[in-house]
């Protein structure tokens, strides 16, 4: 009875799950590392699987993130600037009557220069190449006034800074404070931000160079120019400034008073184009069932153009701002996040809302941030995405993942992978449950029906069909291998045109179940009859010794194993589909039957595994029986696609 307990207690546990699990997380990990997706918490690999909606940000992520300033407009006229990228290289059009000409080339400059001056990136030219440290839209404004013949060197020398308001997502401005070489009488304080914010705050209008009062008229013309921008799929950015007296504070005692009264310069249109490869990303992810949604801090219009370029949404549909969502209700938003898939001017507060109002929607949210205020939205989404080249540590802190490539579409490859290791650990574990089942069944009814197999003993002894340590043998080596091969099955390239996975599911479903118990049966049924037919008695009678017995049965539940490894890769497709994708499967399965073989021939081993040497024929018969594992499976997948039961069939429809 000890040993019969024994030789349960290793049937029941699949002893090589924990091994197993682990080496294909970390293959996974390596796999989206290799796509630049960096995972940091190995349950977002799980989670990735069953996303149903990525929320991401446009610039960077949806967008090439290489801004050029394409138009500038000012009280009299606008300006085109040509020219693309970083290099200051280009040709600067005013668009005007002549008459204007003087005053648009003042306001130009005017306006340049503050954009320039409001400013925290660097220009600089390495191995021929013009790059940019630091954001990309800033370096594009530092771009712009050297095209208009202002060099960062003469306005460093005139225009000294000696304070900063730092941007902040709440404001949506920036500001700085600086000295006036020319004028030390004063302080110039330059602003740049969102231009309905930045509006807001101004009291006056630079026309030629005069400050002229800026009516509300005013105002709604040079929104209506801002809209028009937009588009045109242009970022729109507006730039003020401000004298202040010589001696108005220390240098370090600066704040947001400054960003009032101010005299508004112009509007500055630049472009960010679309990633080439975004917008296979967004079809992907359709295909997949993923919604995307795009948020941004740009102007409404222009994040309308630019999703339904990338075919987020069709072209009509409109963007919800962030002042519209400020004066939603709960229950609004609940309604709302059904149906918009566009969010413009928004601050970092409206993005954990919508994450909150996304997941009780039932969705599964992956939401991609970069700044030290988006940490909240990070951790309450179920993916919290962080960037890597844009992102702040605060933001990479807490991510469960992090893009290399601040890409939208390696969100969308990571989602596949993540899809590809759950299915990966379904199958190991389809795999090993069902070889599990079938060694307890085997163990438990070789005893129950010992008289009934020719397997009673004398005295009342239990003879067990199989030993320990043969058990013990399979599990560790003929399981193992096999299981760890198909582990790393290379993604079913139909996996990104099914559905995500429903949220509440398990790991393990019923019809997963009922594919394991039917595959135990087979394998018990199958190995107790050939050791049946191996000793005397029983139902079918046999002339071996008790040994040859086990040693046929021992071969034929190995077989059996081997043989449903290939069932194991699905519960729904045919074992026979995509056969020889996975030379790890077919090697573990050689090496499988080599070691059985080592077991079966090598006199030190037979001592060890109490087997005997067994003939072609005996091979052919355990090869025959143990088959059956793989024919009997297909029919019952056929069975379960005929009556329209398998996953698969429900999908298609």
């Amino acid at each position: 009875m000890l040993l019969l307990g024994v030789a349960l207690a290793v049937a029941a546990v699949p002893e090589g799950l924990p091994a197993v699990v682990t080496a294909v997380l970390s293959i996974g990990m390596q796999r989206m590392a290799r796509k630049n997706a960096i995972i940091r918490r190995l349950a977002a690999v799980e989670a990735l699987g069953s996303a149903t909606v990525i929320a991401s940000d446009k610039t960077g992520t949806l967008t090439r993130n290489e801004m050029t300033v394409r138009r500038v407009v000012t009280a009299s006229g606008c300006t085109n600037l040509s020219g693309t990228g970083y290099a200051p290289e280009g040709e600067v059009h005013l668009v005007g009557d002549a008459s204007d000409k003087g005053a648009l080339q003042f306001e130009l400059e005017r306006t340049l220069t503050a954009a320039e001056r409001a400013n925290n990136a660097i220009l600089e030219e390495r191995d021929g190449t013009w790059i940019v440290q630091g954001d990309p839209t800033e370096g594009a404004l530092i771009v712009a006034a050297c095209k208009a013949g202002l060099h960062p060197d003469a306005l460093d020398h005139r225009f000294a800074r000696i304070g900063e308001i730092p941007f902040s997502s709440e404001r949506k401005l920036m500001s700085t404070v600086h000295t006036d070489a020319e004028r030390r009488d004063r302080l110039i304080a330059v602003t740049k931000g969102a231009p309905d914010i930045l509006l807001a705050r101004c009291s006056h209008e630079l026309v030629g160079q005069d400050a002229v009062a800026l009516t509300d008229a005013r105002k709604s013309e040079i929104m209506v120019s801002n809209d028009a921008l937009a588009e045109e799929a242009l970022r729109t950015l507006g730039v003020a400034l401000r004298s202040l007296p010589a001696d108005r504070k220390p240098p370090d005692a600066f704040d947001e008073d400054v960003e009032q009264h101010l005299v508004f310069l112009g509007l500055i249109g630049m472009i960010d184009p679309p990633r080439r490869e975004a917008r296979d990303a967004v079809a992907r992810s359709r295909a997949a069932g993923i919604r995307p949604i795009m948020i941004t801090g740009d102007h409404p219009r222009t994040a309308a153009i630019i999703a339904a370029e990338l075919g987020i949404i069709t072209s009509g549909q409109r963007a919800i701002s962030g002042a519209e969502l400020e004066a939603m209700t709960e229950q609004d938003l609940d309604r709302t996040v059904q149906e918009v898939s566009v969010y413009a001017r928004v601050n970092p507060s409206h993005k954990l809302r919508i994450v909150k109002a996304l997941q009780r929607a039932g969705e599964t949210v992956a939401m991609t941030g970069d700044g030290v205020n988006d940490a909240p939205a990070l951790k309450a989404a179920d993916i919290g995405v962080a960037m890597g080249i844009a992102g702040t540590d605060v933001s990479k802190e807490a991510a469960d993942m992090v893009l290399a490539d601040d890409n939208f579409a390696t969100i969308v490859a990571a989602v596949e992978e993540g899809r590809a290791i759950f299915a990966n650990i379904r199958k190991f574990l389809r795999y090993l449950l069902s070889s599990n089942i079938g060694e307890v069944m085997t163990m438990f009814f070789g005893v129950v029906l010992a008289d009934a197999i020719g397997l009673s003993a004398a005295g009342g002894v239990v003879v067990l069909p199989l030993l320990a340590t043969q058990i013990l043998w399979i599990n560790l080596v003929t399981d193992g291998t096999p299981a760890l091969a198909v582990a790393v099955d290379p993604a079913d390239p139909a996996i990104m045109q099914r559905p995500p996975r429903p949220r509440d599911e398990g790991v393990m479903t019923r019809q997963m179940w009922g594919g394991i118990f039917l595959v135990g049966i087979i394998m018990a049924s199958g190995t107790l009859l050939v050791l049946d037919a191996s000793v005397p008695g029983g139902l079918i009678e046999g002339s071996g010794t008790i040994a040859y017995g086990r040693t046929m049965a021992f071969t034929t539940l190995v077989l059996f194993q081997l043989f449903n490894v290939f069932n194991a890769r699905s519960d729904e497709v045919s074992a026979f589909h995509s056969l020889f994708t996975n030379g790890w499967l077919w090697a573990a399965v050689v090496l499988s039957l080599v070691l059985h073989a080592f077991v079966i021939y090598a006199p030190f081993l037979q001592e060890a595994f109490s087997t005997v040497i067994l003939s072609a024929g005996d091979w052919l018969l355990c090869a025959v029986v143990a088959s059956s594992v793989l024919w009997l499976r297909q029919l019952s997948k056929i069975v379960m696609r005929g009556i329209g039961l398998s996953s698969v069939r429900l999908t298609r429809a």
